[in-house]
């Protein structure tokens, strides 16, 4: 009889320890998770992991090694994929140091096309089609060796404070549209990192 008070409860505490063992597990998945939300890991040398900047955005820091100049960086990925890579997805990227906006960028993570028109001064230039909210509007942005397109400020300050913004393009495979959801921006952050302020684009 008293074995097989044994076996009864060595069958519970068994079944206790499964339990909290998948408890423990669970806990540990939503940790990961949650750390992985609320960071990024940098690529670039010498500048710190992200933190979120509000909403999808992200915000690294470095410093320049010979001035000492603060420089950050903000990132806003895409909620989509171009159909060349399935694993890279569009971003925006608005580079700031000292206290200043130096370069915002479109990274489409794909081979970009030739340039389709010249720029003021003649240099080459893709054009895309914008749309923040209501608006929606034709831009030519400068078109870089490095396969970015280097965006102008007007936009830049517009998808700062919109709900919605979506880059329309050419493609290698056709045209192709990046979908991102900006709103959430620390504006405060953005203001004090490069002197901008958001700036609804106005209807021509």
């Amino acid at each position: 009889m008293n074995d097989w008070l044994s076996i009864g409860k060595a069958k519970r505490w068994t079944g206790v320890a499964q339990v909290f063992g998948c408890s423990l597990a669970l806990l540990c998945v939503a940790a990961i998770s949650l750390m992985a939300q609320s960071g990024a890991m940098s690529p670039y040398q010498g500048e710190q992991d992200g933190v979120s900047a509000g909403g999808n955005w992200m915000v690294f820091r470095s410093e320049d090694k010979m001035t000492g100049a603060k420089k950050v960086r903000f990132e806003l990925l895409a909620n989509d994929y171009f159909r060349e890579d399935q694993t890279y997805k569009p971003r925006v990227e608005l580079f700031c140091e000292a206290g200043k906006l130096k370069q915002g960028e479109f990274n489409p993570g794909v081979r970009l096309p030739p340039p389709n028109r010249p720029g003021f001064w003649g240099q080459p230039q893709l054009e895309v089609e914008v749309r923040i909210d209501d608006y929606h509007g034709y831009h030519g942005w400068n078109w870089l060796p490095n396969q970015y397109l280097s965006m102008d400020k007007g936009t830049i300050r517009g998808l700062m404070g919109a709900q919605v913004f979506n880059i329309a393009m050419p493609t290698r495979s056709g045209r192709q549209i990046a979908e991102f959801s900006p709103t959430g921006l620390n504006l405060d952050m953005v203001r004090s990192s490069c002197d901008l302020t958001a700036k609804k684009p106005s209807k021509d």
